[in-house]
């Protein structure tokens, strides 16, 4: 049945799961990330695609070809219990907890706050979320029409802006890159600091969420069969992958060779902003403001989307429009905390949910060699769970001295940030053994 969808089908999808994925952070984060970097550019970006790129990519395939109906379903392999908790997790730092407030809060402070001068306060921040939000309210009600109101239509113009961004600034760019800052000092660490910034984007997070619509979306178009599901996923999601990856190493590239005409700046956020004024003068402002609302529009209608429709599963009572409602007012609450304090809160839940979504994504993939057995996921995911909420909470501030020595003494890559790799491997192996020894 895959003849069935049509190649105009695939990159419509393809790019409406581009649009779903690159938002806020995939904005701000490859900027500041090419600033920091400088002459080490190449390593961090490489690192950031891995993880930026890489991961979103193997877990939309997961989900193409799992089987499995939603992500409850995929991650009760380890345990129903853990499917229920992790998924919850996932969908509320995915969603109203983080993610969809930080869509609101990077459109008001790269495209609006610049023209509203010095004095703009909560009150202009407040009215600009409420028609954001609004306005992804509108979107979201309607799941069936993602393809054709983002697809067909917000996302090539998003591409077309960013393209005019891009040529500009490989034409005239502002300078050369800069000696690189401390945390992106050697070939090697720009590396693993590339890898860890491209947890920030919340893609691979976010990639396993957003597989399923487009599961549903192959399905309208003609998809029956799981063989068929998983084709048209992985082809869409080539497609994503491609166009998200083009567009990080060009934004990296504008921040690598901004430093000596603006300055190293704080966050990626002034460093589109003043780039962008450099390039194209005041028009820059304008076409800035149209990039990032396009870009963050599209996420926050996926991931309220996306939020709405596990709940609805979850907790019928609601109609999806109900619950579309309570996701887009609690986005513009926590919204008015601040970019900075949203971005400084997801740090340490990112630490701790990122290291189970790549094992589960992996487990996914590795299900055939252990014939799907359960002792697999859950000695897996237990082993997992130590240091990734180990790295939780030494993000959020509480030092284990102890336990930190011991790490940086027997772990391998733990000073990259993947000391959680040889727990994984372990549980694996334990998980494994004990699949052989004990028959189903």
């Amino acid at each position: 049945m895959a003849n069935k969808i049509s190649r105009s089908a695939y990159v419509s999808i393809g790019l409406m799961l581009f649009a779903l994925f690159f938002g806020a952070g995939n904005l701000i984060f490859p900027a500041s990330l090419g600033q920091n970097a400088g002459s080490n550019f190449p390593e961090a970006i490489l690192g950031f695609l891995i993880t930026g790129v890489g991961l979103p990519l193997l877990g939309v395939i997961a989900v193409g070809i799992s089987g499995n109906k939603d992500l409850q379903d995929l991650a009760s392999r380890v345990h129903p219990v853990f499917g229920l908790v992790f998924t919850l997790l996932l969908y509320l730092t995915i969603g109203p907890g983080f993610a969809i407030p930080r869509t609101g809060t990077v459109s008001y402070e790269i495209g609006i706050r610049p023209f509203l001068g010095a004095g703009a306060g909560n009150m202009e921040l407040a009215a600009f979320l409420a028609v954001f939000f609004v306005i992804s309210w509108w979107f979201s009600i309607s799941p069936n029409k993602l393809v054709d109101r983002i697809g067909r239509t917000l996302t090539p113009l998003l591409l077309l802006m960013l393209a005019v961004l891009v040529a500009k600034s490989l034409v005239t760019p502002i300078g050369l890159p800069q000696p690189p800052t401390d945390a992106y000092a050697t070939s090697s660490v720009a590396l693993a600091q590339g890898f860890l910034d491209g947890y920030n984007t919340m893609d691979a997070l976010a990639s396993i969420v957003f597989g399923f619509l487009i599961i549903k979306a192959v399905r309208q178009y003609g998809a029956e069969f799981e063989s068929d599901i998983a084709n048209a996923t992985f082809r869409s999601g080539l497609i994503a992958a491609v166009c998200l990856g083009v567009v990080y190493i060009f934004i990296a590239n504008i921040g690598a060779t901004s430093v000596s005409g603006i300055g190293l700046q704080e966050t990626g956020a002034p460093v589109l902003s003043l780039s962008t004024q450099y390039y194209f003068g005041a028009p820059g402002a304008v076409i800035l403001a149209i990039i990032v609302l396009l870009a963050c529009l599209t996420t926050s209608i996926g991931l309220i989307t996306s939020c709405a429709s596990y709940f609805t599963e979850l907790i019928p009572q609601l109609s999806h429009r109900a619950w579309v409602t309570v996701f887009a007012a609690v986005s513009f609450f926590i919204g008015m905390f601040g970019l900075s304090t949203i971005i400084s809160a997801a740090i340490p839940v990112l630490m701790f949910l990122y290291p189970l979504t790549m094992v589960l994504i992996a487990l996914t993939f590795l299900a055939p060699l252990f014939h799907n057995r359960q002792a697999v996921f859950l000695t897996t995911m237990l082993f997992t769970m130590i240091p990734a909420l180990y790295d939780g909470l030494r993000t959020a501030g509480f030092e284990l001295e102890t336990a930190t020595q011991w790490m940086e003494g027997n772990l391998p890559l733990f000073g990259f940030g993947l000391g959680w790799v040889s727990f994984s491997v372990i549980g694996f192996i334990l998980g494994w053994v004990y699949t052989a020894v004990v028959k189903k």
